[in-house]
């Protein structure tokens, strides 16, 4: 079972600025990913030719399950609104997560997180340099899924938390405890803007993965993270590869962990 997570960026090269769809199906198809769980993601945005980004990684991973839950309606650094359930189906711009999965979902679950009250900085990619901005936090969302793999239900969830140090801690908290109303065992593929240890320390989840992911150019933190609830844990085949490929876009690169059964190994309940 190959999962990854991957902050898109829209789609959008450092170096040569640019949105191109036929780049990036060609980057989804290389991942391989069974499950995929994606972060800044636009849909019908002016600034990535109005494309479906989700739809584009599906049909590269031939995955006939996906979903796509916009954060805001507009566009992040210019006029947005937060997304409500109301908008999943709508015209305007949008910008969220998604979660792609190659096999059955048998239930999708939306939990909206609350913007910080306050701005921070944030470095700002640019195909020269990076410059700092103080920007207002955005609202974000968990979307989570209960999938049928082949080793039985395991709930899979994605996330891209505040950029708001302290207030990305709370929503990691809101976080694990929604995810525990689903079933166990429990997987979270995220950009959490929490460097290194720190999601396990202040989630109590297992650390799949321990490898720099930002920036994409020469990664030194790793703000993308595959935790596994500790609860079932030891129901989870176990971590046999972990990647983290060069993209051609985006200021993050993906996180990819593969994880295989022992021989032997019974299916889940």
């Amino acid at each position: 079972m190959r999962l990854a997570t991957f902050n898109l960026m829209h789609g959008r090269s450092i170096t040569d600025g640019l949105v191109e769809t036929g780049r990036i199906g060609a980057a989804m198809a290389a991942l391989d990913a069974d499950v995929l769980g994606l972060q800044e993601v636009d849909r019908a945005q002016p600034r990535s030719g109005h494309a479906d980004l989700t739809r584009i990684a599906a049909d590269a991973l031939g995955a006939e399950h996906a979903m796509f839950v916009p954060a805001v309606v507009g566009t992040p650094g210019e006029a947005f609104r937060a997304a409500t359930d109301a908008d999943a189906d709508g015209v305007d711009p949008h910008y969220g997560v998604a979660l792609i999965s190659r096999y059955p979902v048998l239930e999708w679950r939306i939990t909206r997180l609350p913007a910080a009250p306050l701005r921070a900085p944030i470095l700002i990619p640019g195909p020269e340099r990076m410059r700092m901005m103080l920007l207002d936090d955005e609202p974000r969302v968990l979307l989570a899924a209960v999938v049928a793999t082949p080793i039985g239900r395991v709930t899979i969830a994605t996330t891209h938390l505040s950029f708001v140090p302290g207030w990305n801690i709370r929503q990691l908290h809101l976080v694990s405890r929604a995810l525990r109303t689903l079933p166990a065992p429990r997987i979270l593929l995220a950009d959490l803007n929490l460097p290194g240890g720190l999601p396990r320390l202040f989630s109590g989840w297992h650390r799949l993965a321990g490898v720099p992911t930002y920036p994409s150019p020469a990664p030194q933190i790793q703000f993308d993270h595959v935790l596994a609830d500790r609860r079932g844990f030891d129901r989870l085949p176990r971590v046999v590869e972990v990647a983290s490929p060069r993209m051609p876009f985006s200021d993050h690169r993906p996180l990819v962990v593969t994880l295989r059964s022992r021989p032997g190994t019974l299916p889940l309940a």
